[in-house]
């Protein structure tokens, strides 16, 4: 099992010693999931903290009108869970659902726990991602409160490259916050100003 892209990734956080690599290389667990999967559902705690080696995935949750609200997009390089639930390990709120196959390497809550109380680096680690998924939650809610339908599709389109082939159009515009009338209004116009853009040329 290959997990050095993995272990890159932690190390652009901190300076991984050689003891954590062989503890995480030892204590990785690696598996392929099926596109269509629902790898959480709503109401089960999520024990493992999962990076995507490849792959595509997303977390949504069930409106009181059973609507399905999609709350974030997880690409290859991205580390994923239900945020809530792994903290508190309580039932989670969301589900987490593969677009694409996925190959998948994870660790579980429990397992690194005891690399938080074991290692500096393992706790650095811990708070850091843990202070990035806060910010990129309010950064998600300010996005939302502040700008408009065209700005939040433009910064989607510029963070997840290929979104629009991974995922279907109504998981795009749940996320937007928009209809998907919306959404095909804002393809529309963006499609005329890249031709009106090329043709400038």
């Amino acid at each position: 099992m290959d997990i050095d892209f993995m272990l890159t990734t932690l190390g652009f956080i901190t300076p991984l010693s050689q003891q954590l690599q062989e503890r995480f290389t030892a204590q990785i667990q690696q598996e392929t999931i099926r596109k269509r999967t629902i790898l959480l559902r709503q109401g089960e705690t999520c024990r493992r903290i999962y990076f995507i080696k490849e792959g595509f995935a997303r977390c949504y949750f069930l409106d009181k009108q059973g609507k399905e609200c999609t709350t974030w997009f997880f690409n290859e390089g991205d580390f994923m869970i239900s945020v809530h639930s792994f903290y508190t390990q309580k039932p989670a709120y969301e589900n987490i659902e593969i677009l694409e196959d996925c190959i998948l390497q994870s660790i579980s809550w429990l397992q690194i726990q005891a690399i938080y109380a074991d290692t500096r680096e393992g706790n650095h680690i811990g708070r850091v991602m843990s202070e990035r998924y806060q910010i990129q939650s309010e950064e998600r809610f300010i996005l939302h409160r502040d700008s408009n339908p065209t700005e939040r599709y433009k910064l989607l389109l510029e963070h997840y490259p290929g979104i629009e082939q991974k995922t279907t159009q109504t998981n795009i515009a749940s996320y937007l916050g928009i209809s998907r009338e919306t959404l095909c209004r804002l393809k529309g116009k963006k499609l005329r100003c890249d031709i009106n853009q090329k043709n400038s040329f």
